[in-house]
């Protein structure tokens, strides 16, 4: 990667940044390719910090400086939209905080903040230990699992008994293989197709399965709208709400909460922008934390001496009990770990932007209406900013170490005011779920085959993660029905 960026050195600045020349017609573009991170790695060694490409009519720019990453991130709210995402899948996330922009992204923000605070995610926590110890109770040592699978399902089974209170059964199977097809659909050829609009059958099958997560979604909206009206009915009356239905106080679920919201002039949100917020929900609540650790096994599975020294912490501060939320300033090291694999496996791992005025970076004045690519890929990976990117070194996110990197050489969530709302929900997820299964079990590659990431809309390992489990000596994990009642009276 070039230290500095390509750059004219003349006393005018230069029309346009270097880049691909692609073909005469098509252009060129990432995301094309059969391996979308390893070309962006190359277009940044070849061309520098600021490069140029066109893909058709679609002209854009990627920045992989700090500098200009904060730019973006940081600067006035107002000069930047949202950019391709939005435009090439519209059907999949409508007008939900993840897609939209101005005044209607503030007001749906706001109404969404209480899901996320502090009394909510204690509720989460319960849920995920949980979940986390019934899945280990099904695992027998000695056994070969596509560990991405088993990170897919709890967190899937997570953020909907987080979403909806409750268990939804038949609904699993049918949300689980419509996410799958829905990713399929947005990597590679199918990516591109996508964009160009060309029928394929991943097309047809991404629609469908939006047409499947549409009928689940608004069903769920409608039971909470039931139930809710039911307890404010028995309220009313002065009797106590009816079994099985939501209390007016207490905990509630993320759905109530959406529900129950109101803006400054008192509107609650409209089913479609409910259903917008869930879906956005679905796929960034659950797919983000099953990346994190699916690639943290991965890892963990190739570097023992990192694993021993997790091990230690969790052994000496949880000593075979149910981590808690109050035990997580006490992991730093798990902590550790999990960054050091988002700085390598970013689950989002780039962002789009489009600037609604002329901006200058860098040597450069990119137009109005330019579209704008920045890579976690790329930056969290730069020798400029961490000594030996490809390792993998918890260690390097001692406060010293990580004090001195620049601002936004690391943003895995993001940053600025469009960092992700579910930040902490994730971190608190991914350290809770590690904790709890890491304390009975390692686990080692059952093949030499190197796993290869699939660039998607998040970043996954493609055709899976095969690992051995082994039960860890001593291991003092109660089952999920301990767990249970550890958390509940904790």
């Amino acid at each position: 990667m070039s230290a500095t960026a390509t750059a004219s050195t003349s006393a005018s600045a230069p029309d346009r940044p270097p880049g691909p020349r692609g073909l005469p017609i098509a252009g060129s573009s990432f995301m094309a390719s059969r391996d979308s991170t390893r070309k962006l790695m190359r277009w940044a060694r070849d061309y520098g910090d600021i490069v140029y490409y066109r893909f058709f009519d679609f002209h854009a720019y990627i920045l992989f400086h700090p500098q200009h990453v904060e730019q973006i991130l940081l600067g006035k709210t107002g000069n930047f939209v949202k950019g391709i995402t939005s435009r090439a899948n519209p059907e999949l996330f409508g007008n939900g905080l993840l897609t939209s922009d101005g005044e209607f992204w503030r007001r749906q923000r706001r109404l969404s903040n209480p899901a996320f605070h502090r009394e909510s995610l204690a509720r989460y926590a319960e849920i995920t230990v949980e979940e986390a110890a019934r899945l280990i109770d099904t695992w027998k040592p000695g056994e070969t699992r596509n560990i991405h699978n088993d990170m897919m399902n709890v967190t899937l089974r997570i953020v909907l008994r987080s979403l909806f209170g409750a268990e939804l059964g038949d609904n699993m199977r049918v949300i689980e293989p419509a996410l799958e097809a829905i990713m399929q659909s947005s990597s590679g050829f199918n990516s591109i197709a996508f964009y160009l609009g060309i029928p394929t059958p991943a097309r047809k099958l991404h629609f469908l399965a939006v047409q499947k997560l549409n009928e689940v979604v608004y069903a769920l909206i409608e039971r909470g709208r039931q139930k809710l009206q039911a307890a404010s009915q028995a309220a009313n009356a002065l009797q106590p709400a009816p079994t099985g239905q939501p209390a007016t106080a207490g905990a509630k679920d993320l759905l109530t909460l959406l529900l129950t919201a109101r803006d400054d002039d008192g509107n609650s949100m409209s089913d479609q922008q409910l259903r917008d917020e869930v879906i956005t929900l679905l796929l960034a609540g659950h797919e983000t934390t099953a990346l994190n650790l699916s690639w943290t096994w991965y890892l963990l599975a190739q570097h023992p001496e990192v694993e021993e020294k997790l091990h230690a912490e969790l052994d000496t501060v949880l000593g075979g009990r149910a981590p808690r939320p109050a035990d997580l300033p006490k992991l730093p090291y798990t902590d550790k770990v999990l960054r050091e694999t988002l700085r390598l496996y970013p689950p989002a791992w780039r962002i789009f932007r489009r600037t609604e005025e002329a901006l200058k970076v860098g040597d450069y004045t990119l137009p109005a209406g330019a579209n704008i690519v920045l890579s976690q890929w790329v930056t969290q990976r730069d020798p400029r900013w961490f000594t030996e990117p490809e390792r993998f070194n918890p260690d390097r996110w001692s406060e010293e170490t990580a004090s001195k990197l620049p601002r936004f050489a690391y943003f895995p969530f993001g940053g600025g005011p469009r960092v992700c709302i579910g930040a902490g929900f994730a971190m608190m997820e991914a350290t809770l779920l590690l904790a709890t299964i890491a304390q009975r079990f390692r686990m080692r590659l059952a093949s030499n085959r190197p796993v290869k990431p699939l660039a998607s809309i998040t970043l996954r390992p493609k055709n899976g993660i095969s690992l051995k489990l082994e039960q860890r000596a001593n291991a003092r994990v109660p089952s999920h029905h301990d767990n249970e009642a550890k958390v509940r009276s904790a």
